[in-house]
């Protein structure tokens, strides 16, 4: 990894990126991004504030790490037997990692953070990359069992199933539920399947 907290892999260096990890979490998660300092992660860390201050350099540096962190992490990819089942497990993962009272904060609050900053918004945007990628295997063996059109594009279709999600938490400021997320992801579903999202030829 390059960038905001970059260093030598192993030993010290490791146990200080995770120590500042989970310390940049927690404080997302109690106070948002906006209440987010480094003097809060470095005390809660037990990491001087030089040292994450020399590190991180400055509070979007250490959301953007510990995004580019997440993004590393295997995400659960659902394997139901069908492309509407795995869409929906898909969605509803999504909609947990947001009401989810622990996790849910800190998820809001880097969305949150990418509006704020180009440093956070460019580890977002790596973070759903990631996502998408790690994602495309729903869409791949659904082709393979003619479920759906060759040339079927796998991120647009995982995007299709998710984006009523954020759209409801992030401009309508609507509820989310199980519920939103079936129906996005039959209208994915539904649409991959009319040819919606095959790439020209």
């Amino acid at each position: 990894m390059t960038g905001p907290g970059a260093a030598r892999p192993g030993g010290r260096t490791a146990r200080t990126r995770a120590a500042v990890r989970q310390a940049t979490l927690a404080e997302l998660g109690e106070k948002g991004y906006e209440g987010l300092t480094v003097e809060a992660v470095a005390l809660r860390s037990g990491v001087h504030k030089t040292t994450v201050y020399r590190r991180w350099g400055s509070v979007a540096g250490l959301a953007a790490d510990a995004l580019a962190i997440a993004g590393d992490e295997a995400w659960p990819i659902p394997d139901t037997g069908t492309l509407e089942g795995d869409l929906r497990e898909l969605a509803r993962l999504v909609v947990t990692g947001f009401t989810d009272p622990e996790a849910g904060p800190i998820a809001t609050a880097f969305v949150l953070a990418s509006a704020r900053d180009p440093v956070a918004a460019k580890a977002l945007h790596a973070f759903f990359a990631a996502r998408h990628e790690q994602s495309a295997v729903l869409v791949t063996r659904a082709a393979g069992r003619g479920e759906l059109p060759a040339g079927t594009d796998a991120a647009e279709v995982v995007r299709c199933a998710v984006a009523p999600i954020y759209y409801r938490l992030f401009v309508t400021g609507e509820p989310i539920s199980e519920a939103v997320a079936d129906r996005a992801a039959a209208a994915a579903v539904a649409a991959a399947r009319a040819g919606v999202f095959q790439t020209p030829p």
